[in-house]
């Protein structure tokens, strides 16, 4: 039997499903204690969602579709936004923490995959790996900072979950930004998007984050497994890859 076609980190992060996932990346982020007190005071999401949106994902496309001069463009960028994200017990240049920022963006990354489309084969999944290396790099995270492996990777995460911890500060902005964090063209989304973001948690982090979850819901859960990802392949390629196209359009303006 012929081996699958890879998966590489431009056929995952492509794909708008990938925003399905925001919600739940922002939060394991926030549960690491420094970059949670970092992101809960410094950031601009609540005052200007549709700027942050645009950092975010033009990160998110210039590591994993752009282009040299794309990372650099971005990589000046987020350095100088930055410099202010310092205070007691944080720092947005500590590579640690960039370290884990980056491997939310690889693990949420792979959850989408596997929602949407389904398991990474195995043949994908140590060079899949290797290339979101790519989301520190482009930071200040040296490759030598990741455990060398996939399944190294696996058992890393699982550790640090013993060093997770929320405070009420935290807590409070992800709720705010659960219900006010986008432009207002696109809150009629949010009650799915935090529902999304409630369904891909796990229980022990719903908890840290006081994010309730019923039968009921595991019910609609289950429907939205069924169903989104039939609906989400009807659509065009052209509509599918838009936002991608968009925001690295509106990052090499940025550029010149």
């Amino acid at each position: 039997m012929p081996n699958p076609p890879p998966v590489r980190l431009a056929d995952i992060n492509i794909e708008s499903y990938i925003f399905f996932g925001a919600g739940a990346a922002v939060a394991w982020q926030l549960a690491d204690p420094g970059v949670g007190r970092g992101v809960a005071r410094h950031s601009q999401t609540l005052r200007r969602p549709f700027s942050r949106l645009r950092a975010t994902m033009s990160y998110i496309y210039a590591v994993s579709l752009g282009t040299d001069e794309d990372r650099a463009t971005i990589a000046r960028h987020v350095n100088r936004a930055h410099v202010p994200v310092q205070g007691e017990g944080y720092s947005a240049f500590d590579r640690d923490l960039q370290l884990w920022v980056a491997a939310t963006l690889y693990r949420g990354g792979l959850e989408m995959y596997e929602l949407f489309v389904g398991p990474v084969p195995e043949s994908s999944r140590e060079p899949l790996y290797q290339e979101a290396w790519a989301f520190g790099r482009t930071l200040q995270v040296a490759d030598e900072q990741w455990p060398p492996t996939a399944d190294a990777f696996d058992a890393w995460w699982e550790s640090r979950q013993l060093e997770l911890r929320v405070d009420e500060e935290v807590r409070a902005y992800l709720h705010a930004v659960l219900e006010n964090g986008a432009p207002w063209y696109l809150r009629p989304a949010l009650p799915l998007q935090a529902f999304v973001t409630r369904a891909m948690l796990p229980p022990h982090l719903r908890q840290m984050f006081a994010l309730p979850w019923t039968p009921a819901d595991e019910k609609r859960w289950q429907r939205f497994r069924r169903w989104a990802p039939r609906l989400y392949w009807l659509q065009p390629r052209w509509l599918r890859h838009l936002p991608a196209r968009y925001f690295l359009r509106k990052l090499r303006q940025l550029g010149k």
